[in-house]
């Protein structure tokens, strides 16, 4: 509700929920294999603001010959020089596949915006292609879903925190997510003008409040699922065979192999 946030989300509600959501991801999964559909889904948002976790939520039980994750670093000299969708078009899925954007042609919009790493033409450029871009994605019969992870910047701060304190996370923070604390109204300034001008109705932009990463996660995937009219494919019927019987194998000592330490009889 607006104004008010919610309490976060129970482990246990929130753990049988995306169970449950997960089983309807590996359906919608197989319908896309199935039926030879292609679907894209964008996520982007602010740094912190929990894409990595929902990506990794989406896909923990995917087959990732059918649902890849596309996280481009920072163009080449070479990629530089193309035309700026030349890189992501490359990573559209065929028939049958799925793709997630860690990210996405969005950058030019935000960071590269905010920072400078593009000219002013280059991102006007930007706003006026990226519709005409996407509507072309569309008329094609791909199925485009663009999620914007909205947080708080209390929120965002004390994530920040605990990922500076953690070594398990610390990777995640890198000099141009500090700099964005300084810079936070400019990129709310460079979000506003990238939704007025991209969010069309061919491809709008669905908006999730992430402060609470649980409800976040459990929001978005069930949109997607809700969005896409996917239906569930009976799965092949499959025996497990009898073992046959042994035929005087003998497998050779094990001396001759080198194994690994068993670092777990000491814990």
């Amino acid at each position: 509700m607006a104004g008010k946030k919610a309490a976060r989300l129970p482990r246990e509600v929130y753990e049988r929920e995306l169970r449950s959501l997960q089983i309807e991801l590996v359906k919608l999964q197989e319908w896309v294999r199935a039926e030879g559909a292609r679907l894209v889904v964008v996520f982007e948002g602010r740094d912190a603001a929990g894409k990595g976790s929902t990506i990794k939520r989406v896909t923990e039980f995917l087959n990732p010959r059918v649902a890849r994750i596309a996280a481009l670093p920072k163009p080449t000299e070479r990629e530089r020089t193309q035309w700026y969708f030349q890189r992501y078009v490359e990573h559209l899925p065929a028939a049958g596949e799925i793709v997630l954007f860690d990210r996405s042609w969005y950058n030019r919009a935000g960071v590269e915006h905010v920072m400078g790493f593009c000219t002013k033409e280059e991102h006007q450029r930007f706003l006026r292609q990226c519709p005409v871009f996407e509507r072309m994605l569309v008329e094609d019969g791909i199925l485009l879903r663009k999620y914007w992870f909205s947080v708080s910047d209390a929120e965002q701060q004390a994530r920040f925190k605990r990922r500076l304190d953690d070594p398990l996370r610390r990777w995640k923070l890198s000099p141009m997510d500090l700099e964005s604390i300084t810079r936070w109204e400019a990129y709310s300034r460079a979000k506003d003008e990238m939704l007025v001008h991209t969010d069309v109705v061919e491809a709008p932009w669905f908006v999730v409040e992430s402060d609470d990463k649980r409800r976040a996660r459990l929001n978005m995937i069930a949109h997607l699922l809700d969005s896409v009219p996917y239906h569930e494919v009976p799965p092949p019927v499959l025996d497990l065979p009898e073992r046959p019987r042994a035929t005087g194998y003998e497998r050779p000592p094990r001396d001759l192999q080198t194994y690994v330490p068993d670092h777990a009889a000491d814990l």
